[in-house]
Formats: C-alpha cells, sequence, structure tokens
C-alpha cells in the first residue's frame, strides 16, 4: 500500500510528456497529437483513481497522511522539501480531477473543427480535415493545464502548490486567447491574466509572511498546518503598515492567502474576467470551471482550511470577510445570470454563484459541507459546459445546413464560441439580437428532439445544479451547506445563499425551456443534427456521477435515508480533520431547512417553467424585463461593474502611464538623461582637445628634437678614424670650455 501511493508524485508527469512530445515533434500530426494528449491524462487517470481507492478503503488514513519528499532545496535555515502529499482530502481531488480531465480532453477531441472567423482559403489542408489549424498546439496547451492542476492537487507545499497555480494561470492565458484573432479572445486573455494576478500577488505576500513567521520557516503542509505552528501564529501579534491596527499574525495571514481565492476562483470584486473567459473554446470553459483553475481556489482553502479555522478563533472578523465575500459573491452573481442571454455565460455567472457558496460554506468553518459541494459542482458543471458545447455546435451546423454551406464529418465546421455580431443584429428591450449567433438561447428551442444525448444530459446536469430534491448531488451539497449555516446560527448567510438557490433554480429552467424545449426559433435550431460520439460519450459517462455522488454524502441522521447511505466523505474526512485539531459543524437533521431547501428548488424551477413555458415567439421580449424595468436591465449589464472598472481603475492606470510618460520623456528624466549626455559630449571634445593640442604636442616635440639630434649624431658615426678622432678633440674641448676652465678661473 505505502509502495504504490508513492507513485502518486507521477500524476502530473504524463500530461507534461504529453505536451513535450506535441510541441517538439508530433504538432504536424493532429491525430497522433490528441492520441497522445488523450493518452497522458489517461495514464493519469489509470494511476490516480486506484490511489484514490486506496486512501479511500484504508480505515483512519487520515490520522496517518503520506508525506513524500522527492529532493530538498537548500536554504539559509536548512532545506526545504521538495515532494508530494497524500491525505483523504486530495484523494477526493484525484477521482474527481483525473475523471473530468479524461472525459474533457476525449470531448475536445471531436471538438475542435474549424472555427468560423477564419478564412477557410487560408487553411485549405485544415479546412479539409475538419480540425482547427491550431490543432496540436490546443491539444498541447490543454495538456500543460492538466500538468498544472495535477501537480497542484499532489503538492506537498504552498510554494509547489504556488508553481503549478501559476502554470495554470499561464494556460488560462493561452487558452482564452486560443481564437487570437478575434479581438474579444485576445482582449479576455488579457483581462483573465492581469485580473488574476492581482490576487496572486497578495496571495504570494501572504506565503512571505507565513514562511518568515512560522516555526521552522518553512511552507510545507505539514509543518505550517501543524497544531503547534498554528498556536504559534495565533499568539504572535504584528501591526499592519499604514493601517496601523495590530492583529493575529494568522488572521493578516489568512486574509492575505484568500485574496488568491478570490482571484482564481472569481469572487468579488475580482470576479470579472470569468464571464469574458468564455471567449475560450468550450473544452476550456469545463477546464476552468469544473475540474480545474477556479476549484483550484476553493482547493487552496480546503487545503489551508487549519489556518483560516485558527484565524477565525482569535480573530472573527477574519473569516467573517471570507463568509461575507462569499455570500454576496452567490447572490450577486446569480442576479446577474437571471438576465444573459448567452448560454455559456449564464453558466459562467452560474460558476461564480456556485464557488460563493463554497467560499461562504468554509468561511463560516462549514468544512465539509463545502468540500463536499466543490466535488458535486465539479462533475455537474463540467457536464452543463460540454452540453452547452455541444449545443452550439449543433445550432452552428444548422445554420450552416440551412445555408448550404459545408459539413464535415458529420458535424460543424467550426463553433460559436464568442459573439459574431453583423450588421443584421436587432435592438431589443431585452438587449441586441444577432439571428445568426449559435450561443443566444433566443436562437434555439425544440433542441431536445434534435438532439436527445445532449438534450437530456444537460437536464440531468442543470437539475442537479437547481439542487431537485433527493436524486441529484446538487441537493444534498446545497442542502448540507445550508443546514450547516442553520446549525451554526449564520442566519443572514443562510437566508442569502437560499435566495441564491432559488434564483439557481430559475436561471436553469429558463435555460432548459428556452434551449430544449418548445419549438425551434431559427433556422439553426431547427435544423441542429446531434453532436458527435467524441462529444456525446464524454456527457453520458459524466451524467451518473452528477446523481450517484450526493448519496455519498447523505447525513447520517437523515431519516430513512441516512442508515442506508451514512455521509462517507464525512467520513473519509473525519480522522484528517481530527488531525489538524480543527472543527467541522455536524448538524442536526431540521426539517424546516429540508423544506425551505425544497421550497428554492422546486419553487425556482416551476416558476422559470411558468414564465418560460412559452418560450419567446418572434417579437416578443423577456417577461422579465417587462415586470423588473430597470433593475432587469442593471442585471442584464452586470451592474455595470466592468464599466465602473473602466472608469475608476483602468482610468486611473492608463492616467498614471501617461504622467509617468511625461515625467519619464518630456519633464523629467529623459531631459535629464539627455542633458547629462550633452555634458558627457562637451567634456569628451575638449579632452580631445587638450589631448590633440597639449598631450600630442609635447610629445611630438619630444620627438623632433630627437630626431634632429639623431640626424646630427648620425653624419659622426661614418667609420673614419679622423672623425672619431675630431670627435674626441671636440668632445674634450667642450669639456674643458664647460667644466675645467670654470674651476681654474675660480683657483685662480
Amino acid at each position: 500500500m505505502q509502495g504504490f501511493l508513492n507513485l502518486a508524485w507521477l500524476l502530473p508527469v504524463p500530461p507534461f510528456l504529453a505536451f513535450v512530445a506535441i510541441i517538439l515533434f508530433l504538432n504536424r500530426n493532429k491525430t497522433v497529437s490528441a492520441l497522445t494528449a488523450i493518452g497522458g491524462v489517461l495514464v493519469s487517470f489509470v494511476l490516480g483513481w486506484p490511489i484514490a481507492l486506496a486512501v479511500f478503503t484504508t480505515p483512519h488514513f487520515g490520522e496517518h497522511p503520506l508525506y513524500g519528499e522527492l529532493f530538498a532545496l537548500p536554504t539559509g535555515n536548512g532545506n526545504f522539501s521538495i515532494g508530494f502529499q497524500v491525505d483523504p482530502a486530495n484523494a477526493l481531488m484525484i477521482f474527481m480531477v483525473t475523471f473530468l480531465l479524461l472525459m474533457i480532453f476525449i470531448y475536445a477531441s471531436g471538438y475542435m473543427s474549424f472555427p468560423p472567423h477564419l478564412r477557410q482559403e487560408s487553411y485549405p489542408d485544415a479546412y479539409a480535415q475538419g480540425r482547427d489549424p491550431r490543432y496540436s498546439r490546443f491539444m498541447a496547451y490543454i495538456s500543460l493545464f492538466a500538468t498544472g492542476m495535477l501537480g497542484l492537487v499532489v503538492s506537498n507545499s504552498l510554494l509547489t502548490l504556488f508553481v503549478f497555480w501559476e502554470i495554470m494561470g499561464l494556460c488560462s492565458y493561452l487558452l482564452i486567447g486560443f481564437w487570437f484573432e478575434k479581438e474579444s479572445a485576445k482582449k479576455a486573455a488579457f483581462k483573465a491574466f492581469v485580473t488574476t494576478r492581482i490576487g496572486d500577488t497578495v496571495l504570494f505576500a501572504g506565503m512571505l509572511l507565513l514562511y518568515m513567521w512560522s516555526l521552522d520557516n518553512t511552507l510545507v503542509f505539514e509543518q505550517i498546518l501543524a497544531p503547534a505552528n498554528m498556536e504559534h501564529l495565533a499568539a504572535m501579534v504584528v501591526t499592519v503598515p499604514l493601517l496601523n491596527i495590530t492583529t493575529p499574525a494568522i488572521a493578516l495571514i489568512a486574509v492575505l492567502i484568500f485574496f488568491g481565492t478570490i482571484g482564481k476562483s472569481a469572487q468579488f470584486p475580482l470576479h470579472v474576467w470569468l464571464p469574458d473567459a468564455m471567449e475560450g473554446p468550450t473544452p476550456v470553459s469545463a477546464l476552468i470551471h469544473a475540474a480545474t483553475m477556479v476549484s483550484a481556489g476553493v482547493f487552496l482553502l480546503v487545503r489551508m482550511f487549519p489556518v483560516f479555522y485558527a484565524a477565525g478563533e482569535v480573530a472573527p472578523a477574519s473569516m467573517q470577510f471570507v463568509a461575507g465575500i462569499g455570500a454576496f459573491t452567490a447572490l450577486f452573481a446569480s442576479l446577474i445570470a437571471v438576465a444573459q442571454w448567452d448560454i455559456k455565460r449564464v453558466l459562467a455567472y452560474s460558476t461564480i454563484a456556485q464557488l460563493g457558496y463554497m467560499v461562504a460554506a468554509l468561511g463560516t468553518g462549514a468544512y465539509v459541507a463545502g468540500f463536499f459541494h466543490l466535488l458535486t459542482h465539479a462533475f455537474f458543471k463540467a457536464l452543463l459546459f460540454l452540453g452547452s458545447g455541444s449545443v452550439i455546435h449543433g445550432v452552428e451546423h444548422g445554420f450552416h445546413h440551412a445555408h448550404a454551406h459545408g459539413q464535415h464529418n458529420g458535424h460543424s465546421d467550426g463553433h460559436g464560441d464568442g459573439h459574431h455580431p453583423g450588421p443584421q443584429r436587432i435592438a431589443r428591450a431585452d438587449g441586441w439580437l444577432d439571428p445568426s449567433d449559435p450561443q443566444d438561447m433566443r436562437n434555439m428551442g425544440g433542441l431536445l428532439k434534435r438532439m436527445p444525448v445532449t438534450g437530456w444530459t444537460f437536464v440531468i446536469g442543470g437539475l442537479s445544479l437547481a439542487g431537485f430534491p433527493f436524486v441529484t448531488a446538487g441537493f444534498w451539497s446545497k442542502d448540507e451547506i445550508l443546514a450547516s449555516q442553520w446549525y451554526s446560527g449564520e442566519t443572514l448567510i443562510f437566508w442569502v445563499l437560499a435566495l441564491s438557490a432559488l434564483l439557481t433554480a430559475f436561471y436553469t429552467a429558463r435555460q432548459v425551456v428556452l434551449t430544449f424545449l418548445g419549438e425551434p426559433r431559427s433556422e439553426g435550431a431547427a435544423h441542429a443534427p446531434e453532436s458527435v460520439k467524441a462529444m456525446t460519450v464524454p456527457l453520458a459517462l459524466i451524467s451518473p456521477f452528477v446523481v450517484v455522488l450526493g448519496w455519498f454524502g447523505i447525513p447520517v441522521d437523515f431519516p430513512a435515508l441516512g442508515a442506508l447511505f451514512p455521509n462517507w466523505i464525512e467520513h473519509q474526512l473525519e480522522p484528517y480533520i481530527e488531525l489538524l485539531e480543527f472543527k467541522s459543524p455536524h448538524p442536526e437533521f431540521n426539517l424546516l431547512v429540508l423544506l425551505i431547501s425544497f421550497a428554492v428548488s422546486l419553487g425556482g424551477l416551476a416558476l422559470g417553467y411558468l414564465v418560460y413555458r412559452d418560450g419567446l415567439p418572434e417579437g416578443k421580449i423577456d417577461p422579465l424585463r417587462r415586470w423588473l424595468g430597470p433593475l432587469w436591465w442593471a442585471m442584464h449589464r452586470k451592474f455595470w461593474v466592468d464599466e465602473f472598472y473602466s472608469y475608476t481603475v483602468l482610468a486611473f492606470t492608463r492616467g498614471t502611464a501617461k504622467f509617468m510618460y511625461w515625467i519619464d520623456d518630456v519633464w523629467v528624466i529623459d531631459p535629464l538623461i539627455n542633458a547629462l549626455g550633452r555634458i558627457a559630449v562637451w567634456g569628451a571634445e575638449l579632452s580631445a582637445r587638450f589631448d590633440r593640442y597639449v598631450i600630442d604636442g609635447i610629445v611630438n616635440a619630444v620627438a623632433w628634437v630627437s630626431d634632429r639630434a639623431g640626424s646630427v649624431l648620425r653624419n659622426t658615426q661614418s667609420g673614419q678614424v679622423q672623425v672619431y678622432l675630431m670627435v674626441v678633440v671636440v668632445s674634450l674641448t667642450i669639456w674643458l670650455l664647460l667644466y675645467a676652465l670654470p674651476l681654474i678661473l675660480t683657483l685662480v
């Protein structure tokens, strides 16, 4: 058992080798590149599931997790361990991540066909194959993305976690802007990269303080999360610069680390990058929103939860800050999702809201409930995003078919990821409508008959997102969070999350009805075919988990079902919780909370169906637009947060940059440097003249005298004795005149 678990460090290696192989050797062959990428995550899956199952079947494994060291880096205080860790928490993540990565990779191999924004004549070979011209590059990028997530999950220290965290940040930039020919994709990639870097910078500051103030000056989880270190940091009081306030060191560290989650998991106010990330291909959306990037932010809270728990014990405001941000984000994003038309943007804001749910749960100490929802959400949101991509594929193919465009391999020549507004856009009271946009739900309808596999799997995922009672995993994880809030006395957060759950069920019903029910409202929907098996098979394989996974988190004291399916996830995590000496609430069964959960789920679904059951016939606007008026428009425009940032933060940044340009180029720095340059030139010219006329003059004069003297003396070297005798006589005469005669005169 121990020897097998020691292979956990290999999990990120196969995708990384696939990335290297595709980039360096295989990129010319698209099929081989796809098979290599899929093979890499398949190896990780085949290795990962047995590791996870070994942890699950080992009694009380959490009491003695595996800490493995690969090598040590020398530091000023000793050696820093670089290795891996296996415990019940990351075993659950390994189980989830490896499976979803494999499904997304298989889906991507069928999805990445020739995109519509490229000219067919510019890429004749790729168009003939029906594949994206950069198909191999895409497979390489997602392989590196998988490397980042798997490495993050098995990391044994905050340092290596941060390295893999940044690898995912790089890959998100590359993948969101993968179709860089579109200006919107380039802007979205840049926005995502810069926004998440803000959170990462603050996170890094927290890491530095944690390293500096910890007992062993380390970032290895085994040491920094030890109860003794938590007590040490809780007892240490520090003064926050600028603010001039004192606080326990652990509270400051917790808040700084939480900003990493705010950025990566798109919590308010750094949530603005996530909806724009829809400009990337749909498999990227599934990677970012389900199995990897945004989940990594919440997993950071899960991994570092002892820090947050200890911070809440000595400085309750720190945990209230976490819970408040999560609850507000859940409600805020849910309101925005109600008024969106893009099928993927609805899911994007839904993701932000569900992440807020998890953050709020963890912020109130509900460790097990928040982690449970992280797992269930990954499955049903991956299913929904992949399903939305299949819908977009089908509707776009329908438009191609209706207008007699080419078809390849039985599916669309391209994708509808990203808007392609044309001159035919129609101004409506509920937003602009492009009749040829394959992502706008107003152009859909009736797709359940045209795309049954996509439709029914999407409905399953939607019901789980809405928390349909008993039969979906989303119900059990959401209900556990609500029960934990009620049990802990967090009344305000409970009602905020309940309202968010009601809105979630409402916009889910709206999305399902407008997309799959009723009659087709465009030629694209009327002619949409089912997607290829490479896309539908992953949907079918993910669907059972969206139902069955919930059975593993049923509370023990839940009537009847609790005895049949005890809370297995809590049972797995409990020894690990005891090892790290923090607490997670065990809410008792409460009929009122259950009824509220029923009401918000079923009520929201019923209300959404009743409002949109007739679809949106031609010319009819969204009923909520008429009822809510300006409030609906504010929700549709995302409460103008992006505009606010544009007119404040971005304007200040641009103004500062322009001011610094004037300081640098016009007023101070460049003029000073130019003046120094001119002085240096003048000094050089003066030095050159001094050298030319003084130094060179003296040297030349000495040379001239030497030359003249040599010319005179040269005549004495004729080889004749008479001349030599004359030289001796003349020399003696001169000597007598100069030395001897003055001496004789002196004596006389």
